[in-house]
Protein backbone atom coordinates (compact mmCIF):
# COMPACT_ATOMS: atom_id res chain seq x y z
CA UNK A 1 0.00 0.00 0.00
CA UNK A 2 1.68 3.54 -0.74
CA UNK A 3 2.51 5.89 2.25
CA UNK A 4 0.40 3.62 4.60
CA UNK A 5 0.90 6.60 7.11
CA UNK A 6 -1.97 8.77 7.46
CA UNK A 7 -0.06 11.53 8.63
CA UNK A 8 -0.92 15.17 7.61
CA UNK A 9 2.81 15.76 7.46
CA UNK A 10 5.88 13.75 7.12
CA UNK A 11 9.52 14.39 6.54
CA UNK A 12 11.73 12.79 3.60
CA UNK A 13 14.65 12.38 3.38
CA UNK A 14 17.11 13.43 1.03
CA UNK A 15 20.58 12.60 1.52
CA UNK A 16 22.21 9.15 1.86
CA UNK A 17 23.28 7.55 5.22
CA UNK A 18 21.80 10.56 7.22
CA UNK A 19 22.22 9.88 10.48
CA UNK A 20 19.13 9.36 13.00
CA UNK A 21 20.83 9.95 16.66
CA UNK A 22 19.76 9.67 20.18
CA UNK A 23 19.61 13.41 21.22
CA UNK A 24 20.06 16.75 19.15
CA UNK A 25 23.14 17.12 19.05
CA UNK A 26 26.51 16.45 16.04
CA UNK A 27 28.03 14.27 19.30
CA UNK A 28 25.23 12.22 20.24
CA UNK A 29 25.37 8.55 19.56
CA UNK A 30 24.34 7.11 16.52
CA UNK A 31 20.89 4.93 16.38
CA UNK A 32 20.66 4.11 12.40
CA UNK A 33 21.88 4.90 9.28
CA UNK A 34 18.67 6.52 7.09
CA UNK A 35 18.33 6.87 3.10
CA UNK A 36 17.29 8.63 0.80
CA UNK A 37 13.59 8.43 0.12
CA UNK A 38 12.75 7.12 3.72
CA UNK A 39 9.39 8.33 5.18
CA UNK A 40 9.49 9.82 9.25
CA UNK A 41 6.62 11.13 11.01
CA UNK A 42 7.76 14.42 12.60
CA UNK A 43 6.72 15.03 16.53
CA UNK A 44 8.59 18.11 17.21
CA UNK A 45 12.25 20.12 16.40
CA UNK A 46 15.13 20.97 18.34
CA UNK A 47 17.67 23.66 17.80
CA UNK A 48 18.85 22.47 14.17
CA UNK A 49 17.06 19.26 14.96
CA UNK A 50 13.57 17.22 14.02
CA UNK A 51 12.58 15.08 16.42
CA UNK A 52 11.08 11.79 14.24
CA UNK A 53 9.72 8.61 14.67
CA UNK A 54 10.68 5.45 11.82
CA UNK A 55 8.15 3.39 11.54
CA UNK A 56 10.00 1.11 9.70
CA UNK A 57 12.82 0.89 12.17
CA UNK A 58 10.34 1.49 14.88
CA UNK A 59 12.77 4.05 16.12
CA UNK A 60 12.47 7.29 17.23
CA UNK A 61 15.33 9.79 17.35
CA UNK A 62 16.60 13.11 15.87
CA UNK A 63 18.20 14.33 12.34
CA UNK A 64 18.84 17.48 11.13
CA UNK A 65 16.15 19.52 9.32
CA UNK A 66 18.56 19.67 6.67
CA UNK A 67 18.95 15.83 5.31
CA UNK A 68 15.09 16.05 5.11
CA UNK A 69 12.53 17.71 3.37
CA UNK A 70 9.45 18.53 5.34
CA UNK A 71 6.39 17.67 2.94
CA UNK A 72 2.44 18.60 3.77
CA UNK A 73 -0.06 15.98 2.59
CA UNK A 74 -2.37 18.00 2.56
CA UNK A 75 -4.93 18.50 -0.91
CA UNK A 76 -3.40 22.43 -1.68
CA UNK A 77 -0.18 21.10 -1.65
CA UNK A 78 -0.75 18.72 -3.55
CA UNK A 79 0.33 20.63 -7.11
CA UNK A 80 3.71 21.32 -5.64
CA UNK A 81 4.32 17.62 -4.64
CA UNK A 82 3.41 16.59 -8.22
CA UNK A 83 5.68 19.44 -10.03
CA UNK A 84 8.77 17.37 -7.54
CA UNK A 85 7.65 14.31 -8.92
CA UNK A 86 7.93 15.77 -12.57
CA UNK A 87 11.51 16.42 -11.94
CA UNK A 88 12.80 13.47 -10.29
CA UNK A 89 10.93 10.98 -12.03
CA UNK A 90 13.50 11.68 -14.87
CA UNK A 91 16.55 11.78 -12.78
CA UNK A 92 18.72 8.61 -12.59
CA UNK A 93 19.66 7.80 -9.07
CA UNK A 94 16.88 9.68 -7.50
CA UNK A 95 14.57 6.89 -7.79
CA UNK A 96 13.64 6.55 -3.74
CA UNK A 97 13.37 10.16 -3.81
CA UNK A 98 10.68 10.25 -5.96
CA UNK A 99 8.57 6.88 -5.64
CA UNK A 100 8.20 8.60 -2.06
CA UNK A 101 6.88 12.09 -3.37
CA UNK A 102 4.62 10.54 -5.57
CA UNK A 103 3.41 8.34 -3.00
CA UNK A 104 3.05 11.28 -1.09
CA UNK A 105 0.98 12.81 -3.73
CA UNK A 106 -1.24 10.26 -3.62
CA UNK A 107 -2.30 11.17 -0.20
CA UNK A 108 -2.77 14.48 -1.10
CA UNK A 109 -4.27 14.59 -4.34
CA UNK A 110 -8.62 14.52 -4.35
CA UNK A 111 -9.71 11.59 -5.89
CA UNK A 112 -11.85 13.69 -8.49
CA UNK A 113 -8.22 15.19 -9.39
CA UNK A 114 -6.00 12.13 -9.65
CA UNK A 115 -5.09 11.28 -13.11
CA UNK A 116 -2.82 8.36 -14.27
CA UNK A 117 0.57 10.88 -14.53
CA UNK A 118 1.89 9.56 -10.89
CA UNK A 119 1.29 6.02 -11.25
CA UNK A 120 3.06 6.71 -14.68
CA UNK A 121 5.90 8.20 -12.48
CA UNK A 122 5.93 5.47 -9.71
CA UNK A 123 6.41 2.67 -12.25
CA UNK A 124 8.86 4.25 -14.16
CA UNK A 125 11.15 4.74 -11.41
CA UNK A 126 10.20 1.48 -9.59
CA UNK A 127 11.17 -0.05 -13.11
CA UNK A 128 14.78 2.01 -13.63
CA UNK A 129 15.41 1.20 -9.99
CA UNK A 130 15.34 -2.36 -10.42
CA UNK A 131 17.42 -1.72 -13.65
CA UNK A 132 20.12 -0.36 -11.79
CA UNK A 133 20.11 -3.24 -9.00
CA UNK A 134 20.22 -5.62 -11.76
CA UNK A 135 23.34 -3.63 -13.70
CA UNK A 136 25.61 -2.50 -10.64
CA UNK A 137 29.02 -3.60 -10.78
CA UNK A 138 30.23 -0.97 -8.43
CA UNK A 139 30.27 -2.12 -4.61
CA UNK A 140 30.53 1.16 -3.10
CA UNK A 141 26.99 1.77 -4.32
CA UNK A 142 25.61 -1.37 -3.21
CA UNK A 143 24.01 -0.64 0.21
CA UNK A 144 22.50 1.94 -1.72
CA UNK A 145 20.56 0.67 -3.82
CA UNK A 146 19.77 -2.37 -1.11
CA UNK A 147 18.24 0.11 1.28
CA UNK A 148 17.02 1.78 -2.38
CA UNK A 149 15.16 -1.10 -3.20
CA UNK A 150 13.82 -1.48 1.05
CA UNK A 151 12.27 2.33 0.40
CA UNK A 152 10.45 1.22 -2.38
CA UNK A 153 9.26 -2.34 -0.85
CA UNK A 154 8.38 0.06 1.94
CA UNK A 155 6.23 1.72 -0.60
CA UNK A 156 4.50 -1.49 -1.62
CA UNK A 157 6.25 -1.69 -5.02
CA UNK A 158 7.17 -4.72 -5.33
CA UNK A 159 10.18 -6.86 -7.39
CA UNK A 160 11.04 -9.99 -8.64
CA UNK A 161 14.42 -11.26 -8.73
CA UNK A 162 15.21 -13.96 -11.20
CA UNK A 163 18.84 -16.29 -11.36
CA UNK A 164 19.93 -16.28 -14.78
CA UNK A 165 23.65 -17.53 -15.66
CA UNK A 166 24.85 -17.98 -12.19
CA UNK A 167 23.57 -13.52 -11.97
CA UNK A 168 20.83 -11.95 -10.59
CA UNK A 169 17.80 -9.84 -12.36
CA UNK A 170 15.47 -7.48 -10.20
CA UNK A 171 12.15 -6.85 -12.25
CA UNK A 172 9.67 -4.15 -11.05
CA UNK A 173 6.27 -6.39 -10.68
CA UNK A 174 4.65 -3.69 -12.91
CA UNK A 175 1.54 -2.76 -10.70
CA UNK A 176 1.33 0.39 -10.83
CA UNK A 177 1.71 0.27 -15.09
CA UNK A 178 -1.06 -2.06 -14.88
CA UNK A 179 -3.01 0.78 -13.09
CA UNK A 180 -2.41 3.04 -15.48
CA UNK A 181 -3.18 0.70 -18.45
CA UNK A 182 -6.88 0.47 -16.80
CA UNK A 183 -7.23 4.15 -16.30
CA UNK A 184 -9.24 5.73 -19.42
CA UNK A 185 -7.71 9.09 -18.86
CA UNK A 186 -4.06 7.33 -19.27
CA UNK A 187 -2.60 9.24 -22.96
CA UNK A 188 -1.01 7.37 -25.54
CA UNK A 189 2.75 8.00 -24.42
CA UNK A 190 1.58 7.07 -20.72
CA UNK A 191 -0.24 3.54 -22.00
CA UNK A 192 3.18 3.02 -24.12
CA UNK A 193 5.27 3.28 -21.22
CA UNK A 194 3.22 0.95 -19.07
CA UNK A 195 3.29 -1.65 -21.66
CA UNK A 196 7.14 -1.48 -21.81
CA UNK A 197 7.45 -1.66 -18.65
CA UNK A 198 5.80 -4.92 -18.02
CA UNK A 199 6.77 -6.57 -21.43
CA UNK A 200 10.37 -6.40 -20.80
CA UNK A 201 11.99 -9.96 -22.53
CA UNK A 202 14.59 -10.29 -19.41
CA UNK A 203 11.68 -10.46 -16.80
CA UNK A 204 10.03 -13.06 -18.13
CA UNK A 205 10.11 -15.92 -15.47
CA UNK A 206 12.78 -18.31 -17.30
CA UNK A 207 11.42 -20.95 -14.84
CA UNK A 208 8.49 -21.13 -16.69
CA UNK A 209 7.23 -24.52 -18.27
CA UNK A 210 6.65 -24.14 -22.49
CA UNK A 211 2.81 -23.58 -22.04
CA UNK A 212 2.85 -21.05 -19.42
CA UNK A 213 5.59 -19.09 -21.43
CA UNK A 214 3.15 -19.40 -24.50
CA UNK A 215 0.38 -18.06 -22.45
CA UNK A 216 2.59 -15.23 -20.95
CA UNK A 217 3.80 -14.22 -24.44
CA UNK A 218 0.50 -14.12 -25.95
CA UNK A 219 -0.60 -11.95 -22.99
CA UNK A 220 2.78 -9.53 -23.23
CA UNK A 221 1.62 -9.35 -27.24
CA UNK A 222 -2.15 -8.18 -26.52
CA UNK A 223 -0.38 -5.88 -23.78
CA UNK A 224 1.68 -4.23 -26.85
CA UNK A 225 -0.90 -4.54 -29.51
CA UNK A 226 -3.72 -2.24 -27.34
CA UNK A 227 -0.44 0.93 -27.18
CA UNK A 228 -2.20 3.32 -29.56
CA UNK A 229 -0.98 3.81 -33.46
CA UNK A 230 -1.17 7.83 -32.61
CA UNK A 231 0.05 10.04 -30.87
CA UNK A 232 3.94 8.80 -29.89
CA UNK A 233 6.83 10.35 -29.93
CA UNK A 234 9.11 8.43 -32.86
CA UNK A 235 11.42 7.49 -30.30
CA UNK A 236 8.77 5.57 -28.06
CA UNK A 237 7.05 4.48 -31.30
CA UNK A 238 10.17 2.69 -32.21
CA UNK A 239 10.53 1.07 -28.64
CA UNK A 240 7.25 -0.54 -29.47
CA UNK A 241 8.02 -1.69 -32.13
CA UNK A 242 11.30 -3.44 -31.29
CA UNK A 243 9.55 -5.36 -28.17
CA UNK A 244 6.60 -6.36 -30.46
CA UNK A 245 9.25 -7.76 -32.62
CA UNK A 246 10.50 -9.84 -30.04
CA UNK A 247 7.36 -11.06 -28.57
CA UNK A 248 6.20 -11.96 -32.18
CA UNK A 249 9.20 -14.01 -33.00
CA UNK A 250 9.32 -15.98 -29.50
CA UNK A 251 5.49 -16.84 -30.37
CA UNK A 252 6.50 -17.92 -33.72
CA UNK A 253 9.13 -20.67 -32.40
CA UNK A 254 6.38 -21.29 -29.54
CA UNK A 255 3.75 -21.93 -32.41
CA UNK A 256 5.86 -24.71 -34.17
CA UNK A 257 5.98 -26.65 -30.75
CA UNK A 258 2.40 -26.07 -30.09
CA UNK A 259 1.87 -27.81 -34.19
CA UNK A 260 0.61 -24.88 -34.82
CA UNK A 261 1.16 -22.74 -38.27
CA UNK A 262 4.06 -19.69 -37.18
CA UNK A 263 3.23 -18.01 -40.56
CA UNK A 264 1.52 -14.98 -39.36
CA UNK A 265 3.58 -14.46 -35.72
CA UNK A 266 6.60 -14.85 -38.14
CA UNK A 267 5.34 -12.26 -40.46
CA UNK A 268 4.32 -9.89 -37.84
CA UNK A 269 7.89 -9.98 -36.48
CA UNK A 270 9.68 -9.17 -39.66
CA UNK A 271 7.32 -6.14 -39.96
CA UNK A 272 7.58 -4.44 -36.71
CA UNK A 273 11.14 -4.86 -37.03
CA UNK A 274 10.67 -2.93 -40.61
CA UNK A 275 8.63 -0.76 -39.42
CA UNK A 276 11.11 1.11 -37.00
CA UNK A 277 12.39 4.55 -37.89
CA UNK A 278 16.32 4.06 -37.57
CA UNK A 279 16.77 7.59 -37.79
CA UNK A 280 14.98 8.40 -34.75
CA UNK A 281 17.17 5.39 -32.34
CA UNK A 282 19.33 6.52 -29.68
CA UNK A 283 22.49 4.64 -29.10
CA UNK A 284 20.51 3.17 -26.69
CA UNK A 285 17.81 2.28 -28.43
CA UNK A 286 20.27 0.92 -31.25
CA UNK A 287 21.40 -1.49 -29.28
CA UNK A 288 17.86 -2.62 -28.66
CA UNK A 289 17.29 -2.94 -32.38
CA UNK A 290 20.10 -5.02 -33.05
CA UNK A 291 18.74 -7.55 -30.22
CA UNK A 292 15.07 -7.21 -31.94
CA UNK A 293 16.89 -7.85 -35.02
CA UNK A 294 18.59 -10.96 -33.64
CA UNK A 295 15.41 -12.32 -32.13
CA UNK A 296 13.84 -12.20 -35.39
CA UNK A 297 16.62 -13.89 -37.26
CA UNK A 298 16.40 -16.72 -34.73
CA UNK A 299 12.79 -17.40 -36.02
CA UNK A 300 12.34 -15.42 -39.53
CA UNK A 301 12.20 -18.81 -41.03
CA UNK A 302 9.04 -19.07 -39.88
CA UNK A 303 7.57 -16.51 -42.53
CA UNK A 304 8.84 -18.60 -45.51
CA UNK A 305 6.59 -21.08 -47.53
CA UNK A 306 8.00 -24.69 -47.38
CA UNK A 307 8.61 -24.85 -50.97
CA UNK A 308 10.99 -27.20 -53.01
CA UNK A 309 14.46 -25.55 -53.97
CA UNK A 310 16.29 -26.83 -56.94
CA UNK A 311 19.31 -29.47 -55.89
CA UNK A 312 20.31 -32.74 -55.68
CA UNK A 313 19.57 -33.61 -52.27
CA UNK A 314 16.67 -32.63 -49.75
CA UNK A 315 15.61 -33.54 -46.26
CA UNK A 316 12.20 -35.04 -44.91
CA UNK A 317 11.15 -34.79 -41.27
CA UNK A 318 9.96 -38.23 -39.27
CA UNK A 319 8.51 -38.06 -35.71
CA UNK A 320 11.14 -39.42 -33.47
CA UNK A 321 10.34 -40.35 -29.85
CA UNK A 322 7.48 -37.76 -28.32
CA UNK A 323 8.83 -34.37 -28.48
CA UNK A 324 11.86 -35.02 -31.16
CA UNK A 325 11.93 -34.67 -35.17
CA UNK A 326 14.14 -36.75 -37.04
CA UNK A 327 15.77 -35.26 -40.12
CA UNK A 328 15.84 -37.67 -43.27
CA UNK A 329 18.66 -36.68 -46.05
CA UNK A 330 17.84 -38.39 -49.31
CA UNK A 331 18.41 -38.36 -53.16
CA UNK A 332 17.41 -39.86 -56.14
CA UNK A 333 18.38 -43.24 -55.19
CA UNK A 334 18.19 -42.64 -51.40
CA UNK A 335 14.56 -42.63 -49.94
CA UNK A 336 13.32 -42.48 -46.04
CA UNK A 337 13.74 -46.46 -46.12
CA UNK A 338 17.47 -46.14 -46.68
CA UNK A 339 18.49 -42.28 -45.96
CA UNK A 340 21.74 -40.99 -47.00
CA UNK A 341 22.33 -39.54 -43.09
CA UNK A 342 19.42 -38.85 -39.99
CA UNK A 343 19.55 -37.12 -37.23
CA UNK A 344 17.42 -36.10 -34.81
CA UNK A 345 16.16 -32.82 -32.21
CA UNK A 346 13.69 -31.37 -30.39
CA UNK A 347 14.32 -28.05 -31.67
CA UNK A 348 11.93 -26.96 -34.69
CA UNK A 349 13.48 -27.83 -37.85
CA UNK A 350 12.82 -25.07 -40.98
CA UNK A 351 12.45 -27.67 -43.43
CA UNK A 352 12.47 -24.03 -45.74
CA UNK A 353 15.81 -23.33 -45.08
CA UNK A 354 17.02 -26.50 -46.58
CA UNK A 355 19.42 -26.09 -49.63
CA UNK A 356 21.19 -28.00 -51.43
CA UNK A 357 24.82 -27.50 -53.36
CA UNK A 358 25.17 -28.08 -57.34
CA UNK A 359 27.18 -30.90 -56.85
CA UNK A 360 25.03 -32.83 -54.31
CA UNK A 361 27.58 -33.12 -51.55
CA UNK A 362 26.35 -30.79 -49.12
CA UNK A 363 22.90 -29.34 -47.76
CA UNK A 364 22.77 -26.67 -45.47
CA UNK A 365 19.43 -26.69 -43.00
CA UNK A 366 18.64 -24.53 -40.34
CA UNK A 367 17.55 -26.15 -36.76
CA UNK A 368 16.18 -23.74 -33.74
CA UNK A 369 16.78 -25.61 -30.22
CA UNK A 370 15.44 -22.39 -28.55
CA UNK A 371 13.20 -19.40 -29.07
CA UNK A 372 16.47 -17.28 -28.64
CA UNK A 373 19.18 -19.46 -30.37
CA UNK A 374 19.25 -20.61 -34.21
CA UNK A 375 21.88 -23.06 -35.55
CA UNK A 376 23.16 -24.63 -38.84
CA UNK A 377 22.86 -28.09 -39.68
CA UNK A 378 25.36 -29.39 -42.63
CA UNK A 379 25.08 -32.43 -44.11
CA UNK A 380 28.32 -33.03 -45.75
CA UNK A 381 29.71 -35.90 -47.41
CA UNK A 382 33.50 -37.23 -46.37
CA UNK A 383 35.57 -39.91 -47.40
CA UNK A 384 34.01 -42.30 -44.49
CA UNK A 385 30.28 -41.01 -45.84
CA UNK A 386 27.97 -38.50 -44.78
CA UNK A 387 28.32 -36.61 -41.79
CA UNK A 388 26.16 -34.15 -40.39
CA UNK A 389 28.06 -31.30 -37.98
CA UNK A 390 26.06 -28.71 -36.07
CA UNK A 391 27.58 -25.30 -36.46
CA UNK A 392 26.36 -22.39 -33.33
CA UNK A 393 26.20 -18.99 -33.57
CA UNK A 394 28.80 -18.92 -31.22
CA UNK A 395 30.91 -20.81 -28.49
CA UNK A 396 29.26 -20.22 -25.87
CA UNK A 397 26.14 -21.42 -24.13
CA UNK A 398 22.76 -21.08 -25.80
CA UNK A 399 21.80 -17.52 -25.35
CA UNK A 400 20.82 -14.62 -27.62
CA UNK A 401 22.24 -16.01 -31.48
CA UNK A 402 21.72 -17.41 -34.93
CA UNK A 403 23.96 -18.41 -37.68
CA UNK A 404 22.73 -18.99 -41.15
CA UNK A 405 23.35 -20.26 -44.73
CA UNK A 406 24.02 -17.50 -47.09
CA UNK A 407 24.99 -19.20 -50.03
CA UNK A 408 27.41 -21.71 -52.00
CA UNK A 409 31.01 -21.49 -53.53
CA UNK A 410 31.41 -23.20 -56.37
CA UNK A 411 33.85 -26.07 -56.38
CA UNK A 412 31.61 -28.28 -53.70
CA UNK A 413 34.62 -26.65 -51.26
CA UNK A 414 32.84 -24.01 -49.37
CA UNK A 415 29.82 -22.14 -48.12
CA UNK A 416 29.27 -19.29 -47.05
CA UNK A 417 27.55 -17.86 -44.20
CA UNK A 418 27.16 -15.23 -41.61
CA UNK A 419 27.02 -14.94 -37.87
CA UNK A 420 25.21 -13.09 -35.19
CA UNK A 421 25.21 -13.06 -31.66
CA UNK A 422 25.64 -11.40 -28.36
CA UNK A 423 28.14 -11.94 -25.82
CA UNK A 424 28.57 -10.19 -22.70
CA UNK A 425 25.78 -7.59 -23.62
CA UNK A 426 27.69 -7.06 -26.55
CA UNK A 427 26.98 -7.78 -30.24
CA UNK A 428 29.02 -9.20 -32.87
CA UNK A 429 27.70 -10.13 -36.79
CA UNK A 430 30.36 -11.47 -38.76
CA UNK A 431 30.18 -12.86 -42.56
CA UNK A 432 32.26 -15.56 -43.20
CA UNK A 433 33.52 -18.63 -45.57
CA UNK A 434 33.61 -21.27 -44.26
CA UNK A 435 35.59 -24.94 -45.77
CA UNK A 436 33.02 -27.45 -45.78
CA UNK A 437 35.66 -30.75 -45.05
CA UNK A 438 36.29 -29.09 -41.73
CA UNK A 439 33.35 -26.61 -41.06
CA UNK A 440 36.71 -24.03 -40.30
CA UNK A 441 36.52 -20.14 -40.66
CA UNK A 442 38.63 -18.97 -43.48
CA UNK A 443 37.81 -15.53 -43.81
CA UNK A 444 35.48 -13.42 -42.25
CA UNK A 445 34.38 -9.62 -42.21
CA UNK A 446 32.06 -7.61 -40.46
CA UNK A 447 30.12 -6.42 -44.13
CA UNK A 448 30.02 -8.95 -47.16
CA UNK A 449 31.59 -5.55 -49.46
CA UNK A 450 34.87 -6.66 -47.64
CA UNK A 451 34.51 -10.38 -49.26
CA UNK A 452 34.84 -10.35 -52.79
CA UNK A 453 33.58 -13.81 -52.74
CA UNK A 454 30.57 -13.37 -49.93
CA UNK A 455 29.62 -10.73 -52.53
CA UNK A 456 29.88 -12.47 -55.64
CA UNK A 457 28.40 -16.08 -54.52
CA UNK A 458 25.57 -15.23 -52.24
CA UNK A 459 22.69 -16.78 -52.47
CA UNK A 460 19.97 -14.26 -53.74
CA UNK A 461 17.06 -15.81 -51.90
CA UNK A 462 19.30 -15.17 -48.53
CA UNK A 463 19.57 -11.53 -49.44
CA UNK A 464 16.18 -10.63 -50.01
CA UNK A 465 14.89 -12.20 -46.53
CA UNK A 466 17.53 -12.02 -44.30
CA UNK A 467 17.40 -9.56 -41.15
CA UNK A 468 21.28 -9.54 -41.40
CA UNK A 469 21.63 -7.37 -44.30
CA UNK A 470 19.46 -4.53 -42.63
Amino acid sequence: MILATALATVAIVTQNQSSLRAAPRDSAAQQASLWQGEVLEIRGRKLDYLQVYDHHLERAGYIKASQVRVTSLAPGDAAELLTVVRFLRDSPGAEALGMSYAASYLKAVPAESLTAEPFDALGTMADRLAQRASTNRVKANEAALIAHLDVAKELGLGMKRFERDSTVRVCYDGEMFRRVLAMPSADASERARAALGLTRHECVDPNLGPTDRYEVDRWRADVLDRVPATGLEPELMNRVHLRRAGVWSGLAFAQVRRSEIPQGAAERAIQELAAVDKSALSDEDALDYTESAVRVGASRWGAEPVVKRPGKLTVSTVPGVPGETCVILQDAKHDLRNPLAQRCTFGNVWIASASSNWSGTALALAVQPLATWRELWVFHQTDRGWAVDVMPPAATNPGLGYIEFAGWVPGAKRMLVVREHELDGKFRRRFEVVRLESLTTERSATSPELLPIFARWQDSAWKQTTVAMR
